[in-house]
């Protein structure tokens, strides 16, 4: 009997289960290929971390190559490029965030403010377009544009200005990076912005305009408050990308002349593991990368969660 009235206890605990999933099961079945896709290319692929503390040889596969602990990371820290490599990484990561973050809130102010409405709508589609554009395409746009004898550089010439090497020069290469990275990005992030700015209740500008505020100190005082919580969520969660600066981006643009202040992990892990064969060294740079990059991802949604009350669950 106890067994029994046990059975009976938890059959009906699993009913509502069971009643949702015999509604649900279609929605459910659709999401096993999404499954299968990420189980094969990004969980399956984690097996071949192995060739970082191997002497890796494709003919002998990941089962016999001899195994070398750490040395790789010993070589990898020991190389005079090192600390080039990972610094070029975090000043162009962290400047392309600050850049975006800045000016995605200056353009969503600017848009809100507008009171044209095929004004706003033009200018908000041309700043997101770039943003649906491959590094491809916009690096063909920009290898002529910024050409020695490209149209930029024929406009400075006509105001007396000598003809810069925008590509091909370390003094002008990160800023090109950063800027044509702000022009591909800012667009989407503005869109962020501007979502937030319509949960402002007008009530409270309504109110400020009668008691004599002005715009500038509407926007001080009411705006800004008001979408403070999503720019520490965005600011937090940007910690996360610290490392990416962007690899199809300079990989479409550098070249061996910028290597000082444009070469990134991603581009030398591209380098030394797919041109010079040195799997197992790229192998140990890229681990190397993806542990400080989840130490980040970890920290950014501690900071989101302790600062701006966002949860993933």
């Amino acid at each position: 009997m106890k067994v029994r009235a046990y059975r009976k206890r938890v059959w009906a605990n699993w009913q509502p289960a069971r009643d949702y999933l015999k509604r649900a099961w279609p929605l459910y079945v659709m999401i096993i290929p999404g499954i299968i896709v990420v189980l094969l290319f990004r969980y399956y692929p984690m097996y071949g971390v192995v060739i970082a503390f191997q002497d890796f040889s494709p003919a002998k596969g990941f089962a016999n190559s001899p195994w070398v602990g750490w040395r790789n990371f010993e070589i990898f820290f020991a190389l005079p490029d090192f600390g080039r490599i990972f610094g070029n990484t975090l000043i162009i990561a962290i400047a392309k965030i600050v850049a975006d973050q800045i000016g995605a809130i200056i353009l969503a102010l600017l848009l809100n403010e507008a009171r044209i409405l095929l004004f706003r709508r033009t200018i908000q589609t041309l700043i997101y377009l770039p943003y649906f554009l491959s590094w491809i395409v916009l690096g063909g746009i920009l290898l002529d544009v910024l050409a020695p004898f490209g149209i930029l550089n024929q406009a400075i010439g006509n105001f007396g200005i000598d003809r810069q090497l925008f590509l091909g020069s370390n003094d002008w290469f990160r800023g090109t990076i950063i800027t044509s990275g702000f022009w591909k990005n800012v667009g989407f992030s503005t869109i962020v912005y501007l979502a937030a700015l319509t949960a402002i209740n007008p009530v409270l500008h309504e109110a400020a305009a009668i008691d004599g505020a002005g715009r500038f100190r509407r926007i001080w005082h009411i705006t800004l408050p008001g979408i403070l919580p999503t720019i520490v969520l965005l600011a937090a969660l940007s910690l996360g990308d610290v490392l990416e600066a962007g690899f199809e981006q300079i990989l479409t643009l550098y070249s061996p002349a910028v290597y000082r202040t444009g070469d990134i992990i991603d581009t030398y892990v591209y380098r030394i593991g797919l041109i010079s064969a040195q799997f197992s060294l790229a192998g140990a740079v890229g681990l190397f990368k993806s542990f400080i990059g989840f130490f980040l991802i970890v920290l950014s949604y501690y900071l989101a969660d302790r600062y701006a009350g966002y949860r993933i669950l």
